[in-house]
């Protein structure tokens, strides 16, 4: 008889753990227990961010007025009540770098108040201006010497003029000198950072060829993680955070990473800076909304409190999502508002419809977004056409969306176990776009038609009485490591026709690396939880060789079922399970294999404010076996 079968339940104290798992904070083995949460924690974004954008209605012809225009629009129709407070200018703001001090200077025909301080143009005059509105300002740069305009525009509408190097106004080589103009001396409180400089000026390319521009080796191959430089990008963004810091020692500030899921940055994005960019850009297009909404959707592990998913700015105002498609506008704000999406209008507000604008101003849903326990929704069905999301609120309640994908009408079945609420009593839910109140117990049917979302928030018994399980917190929850040391791109995220090159080519691939990642209620591979044939309704698949980091707030027990998942491939590979707490050894479990049956792993956690859940699988190199943390709970 093997020794797992010796100890079915298993809740080791310190003394009982071997010195050799009790690893230091400060040792190199990226499995060791920190104690810390190690997520961003930079600039401020404890909820994700709202306001406005330039880019989608104006792309680079952006002017003082229009951004004005919008930010008027946005007070008087009572949208900076509800949140709205980001007035982020985008590409075409810049006109050249001066070469004799390499300063950036402003288009200051189309900005003219940047000419009503003595010296050099200065976008002072206009932050103080948005600032005494009430908002908050954003600035556009790039990571390379050029920027994504520079690199794709078919036109010449505000594009940086001058010689070559004049032209060179991105961030590379110049990050603290361009930083410190952005925030101490320009006022800004947000930057968003583009990465077309590091992508598309490489030797060959027909505009470094033809002599617009210097050739910039490209460290980003959308194409390829591989050949991407992933440890140099982390590099450019590490300075970039060292200027952040020292240019707003308030901490007051937001940094947004736009390198569109590339260079598996939908894996590292959480580390780096508030919002990340989890694809390439949206259009105003249905099937291009659900390749970015795809590209976040199943990313729950991934975004918190501090370091959000970007699936880009809203594109209501325009084709699939203007005021003739009211049911598409609705769907596209609402699976935003759900998946905790930064909730940025790119429309130009000064001639948006009302009919828009009160979706943008849906309480309820913004209500959802704001939630203070900055959980992203969680898919708990899911198909090709209808997809059911359930995210937990801070004070208990969930809300659900019911999100029908494709053309014909579906007949849905809500459950009380797709809630995580007792079946046997009754659940209230009141419809965020209606305002209708209805109630069931055990399930409920519900017709979507198509395109539609249907979104209720929803009370009632919790199925665990006395806690939550980690899947139903997921904010509370740092893939730290996710075991993936080969990344793959994910083939579950829709392949649209880009806008941009139509069928040209073989068409779009999948190229978003982050399959096999953390994800809640399934594996890493997208399939049901299970340990030796018992299924897992509830909990965390992860690859092993992993470390999660869980955030505790006065719960007092974890409890797990742990084991390797029936739908690992190597059913020889052991792996070994550990709890720590403050990181100090709580619990462990002796190796375990596919087929064996699930190991209790539980302890007293009271009082600790960080827990790590390791699975370690020594001597493998590659991506080990999936592992599951069942039924994985903090308790009261």
């Amino acid at each position: 008889m093997t020794f797992h079968r010796l100890l079915p339940r298993l809740s080791l104290s310190l003394a009982m753990l071997c010195a050799g798992t009790a690893l230091s904070a400060q040792t190199t083995d990226p499995l060791a227990p920190t104690g810390r949460w190690t997520a961003y924690q930079g600039g401020r974004a404890e909820l994700p961010p709202m306001g406005w954008n330039s880019w989608n209605a104006f792309f680079t012809e952006i002017d003082e007025e229009k951004l004005l225009g919008s930010a008027q629009r946005i007070l008087d129709s009572g949208l900076a009540r509800k949140g709205y407070r980001y007035i982020n200018i985008d590409d075409g703001w810049w006109i050249k770098r001066r070469t004799s001090d390499d300063r950036l200077m402003i288009r200051s025909d189309k900005f003219p108040s940047s000419l009503t301080v003595k010296g050099d143009p200065s976008f002072r005059p206009l932050t103080d201006k948005l600032h005494a509105m009430g908002f908050k300002a954003g600035i556009y740069s790039d990571l390379g010497r050029n920027i994504c305009s520079q690199a794709y525009s078919t036109g010449e509408a505000q594009l940086p003029e001058g010689t070559v190097a004049e032209r060179e106004v991105g961030l590379y080589g110049h990050i603290d000198q361009d930083i410190r103009l952005f925030f101490a001396d320009w006022g800004f409180d947000a930057i968003k950072v583009d990465g077309c400089g590091i992508r598309a000026f490489a030797a060959d390319a027909e505009r470094v060829r033809n002599g617009q521009y210097r050739a910039l080796t490209p460290l980003i191959d959308q194409a390829s993680t591989n050949r991407s430089d992933i440890p140099a990008v982390k590099a450019l963004f590490a300075d970039i955070n060292r200027s952040l810091a020292r240019y707003n020692p308030d901490g007051d500030y937001l940094l947004s990473l736009c390198i569109w899921g590339s260079a598996n940055v939908r894996a590292w994005g959480k580390d780096v800076g508030n919002i990340s960019r989890t694809s390439d850009d949206i259009s105003p297009s249905w099937s291009r909304m659900l390749t970015n909404y795809d590209s976040a959707a199943r990313r729950a592990l991934y975004g918190h409190p501090g370091s959000w998913n970007d699936p880009d700015m809203l594109f209501i105002g325009a084709g699939d999502f203007d005021e003739r498609h009211l049911t598409e506008a609705r769907s596209h704000f609402a699976l935003w508002a759900m998946m905790n999406a930064p909730l940025l209008i790119g429309a130009d507000l000064r001639k948006t419809p009302q009919a828009l604008i009160d979706i943008f101003g849906n309480a309820g849903l913004i209500a959802l977004n704001q939630d203070a326990a900055g959980n992203q929704a969680v898919v708990a069905f899911d198909s090709d056409s209808l997809q059911i999301l359930v995210k937990t609120l801070a004070n208990g309640d969930k809300a659900v969306a019911l999100f029908n994908r494709g053309m014909a009408p579906v007949d849905a079945v809500l459950t009380a176990d797709h809630l995580k609420f007792r079946a046997d009593r009754t659940i209230a839910l009141s419809d965020l776009w209606t305002g209708a109140r209805s109630s069931f117990a055990g399930e409920m049917k519900l017709r979507v038609e198509p395109r539609q979302t249907l979104v209720f928030r929803a009370s009632g018994e919790h199925a665990l009485a006395d806690g939550l399980y980690l899947s139903e917190q997921p904010g509370s929850v740092n893939p730290a490591v996710d075991g993936v040391v080969q990344p793959e791109p994910d083939p579950t995220i829709y392949r649209s026709i880009p806008g941009w090159r139509s069928t040209r080519g073989m068409g779009e691939r999948p190229i978003y690396a982050g399959w096999g990642g953390a994800m809640a209620d399934a594996t890493p591979y997208n399939q049901p939880l299970t340990i030796a044939g018992k299924p897992f309704a509830s909990g965390i698949g992860v690859l092993a060789n992993s470390r999660l980091e869980v955030r505790n707030r006065d719960f007092t027990r974890f409890t797990a079922q742990v084991g390797v998942d029936d739908s690992a491939g190597d059913g020889g590979q052991p792996v070994r399970f550990f709890l720590y707490g403050n990181g100090r050894p709580l619990a462990s479990t002796p190796p375990m294999r596919r087929g064996m049956a699930a190991q209790t792993l539980s302890a007293d956690v009271k009082g600790m404010t960080i827990l790590e859940l390791v699975a370690r699988a020594d001597g493998v190199t590659g991506n080990a076996v999936p592992v599951t943390w069942g039924d994985a709970a903090l308790r009261r």
